[in-house]
């Protein structure tokens, strides 16, 4: 399996020999307004897509949720309106009304290609701030002779979380980190602590940090991370990759 982090919260994953692409936001540098009520505000995004990415040779679409910085103007521009797309039923409508033809909403669980979905829960935020996030959702992904992976989405440390973790025993687990927030109330998305407890979870699972550097309310660095997983003892099994990087893991023995 091979996970390659373009920017943000957009990955291609390359598992039982199909790509799928996650959260697309394809916008150039800047063009996208910031996050108000942000102690950055600056335009979005805040960086530009690695020069040789392309929406060429992508099998399907995987969206935890459909906020601007997960699924951009761009990228409902530039996707083939046929492709596959797997998300959580909430969003089946308006991805419809962007033209999209061929939606499969995930209720709890779907096969495509070989590739077993199932969908967890997550809290994007806390209180009241939190509700008016909306709903949101993370997916795990099984398929024969490759690694587990879950891909947890934009949500905190949570109940729904640990459960997912404890139910699939992933292999494999992508934090959306950055710690997220606004000028008031408590981080939307996972912070240094949160990240710290997915990896205390299962020492022997692999973390892989994505989220960070690209979106203005995004306050959590790499290096800060980083920093913080060595001083804590959970950097050995945590990857945070820069953008463009792909990282492969081994398949399954069958």
């Amino acid at each position: 399996m091979k996970i390659q982090l373009l920017r943000h919260a957009t990955i291609r994953v390359n598992i039982n020999g199909y790509n799928l692409l996650i959260d697309p936001m394809l916008s150039a540098q800047g063009t996208m307004s910031a996050v108000p009520n942000s102690p950055q505000p600056e335009c979005n995004p805040l960086v530009e897509l690695p020069e040789n990415f392309t929406v060429a040779n992508i099998d399907a679409m995987l969206l935890t949720h459909i906020h601007r910085d997960h699924l951009d103007d761009e990228a409902i521009r530039l996707l083939p309106k046929n492709l596959p797309v797997f998300c959580q039923p909430t969003d089946k409508e308006e991805l419809s009304n962007y033209g999209f033809e061929n939606v499969r909403p995930v209720d709890e669980k779907l096969e495509w290609k070989g590739i077993h979905f199932f969908r967890t829960g997550g809290h994007h935020g806390t209180g009241e701030i939190g509700k008016m996030m909306g709903k949101v959702s993370g997916y795990v992904l099984q398929a024969p002779g490759e690694p587990s992976l879950y891909i947890i989405g934009d949500t905190i440390w949570c109940a729904e979380v640990k459960e997912a973790l404890e139910k699939y025993k992933p292999m494999v687990s992508v934090v959306f980190a950055g710690a997220a927030q606004f000028l008031q109330g408590e981080p939307i998305t996972m912070t240094a602590h949160d990240v710290k407890e997915v990896c205390s979870s299962n020492l022997g699972m692999k973390v892989v940090a994505v989220h960070m550097e690209a979106f203005n309310h995004c306050l959590l660095t790499r290096r800060e991370l980083r920093n913080f997983a060595t001083k804590n003892s959970f950097s050995e099994q945590l990857y945070i990759p820069q953008d463009g990087e792909q990282l492969v893991f081994a398949a399954i023995e069958r």
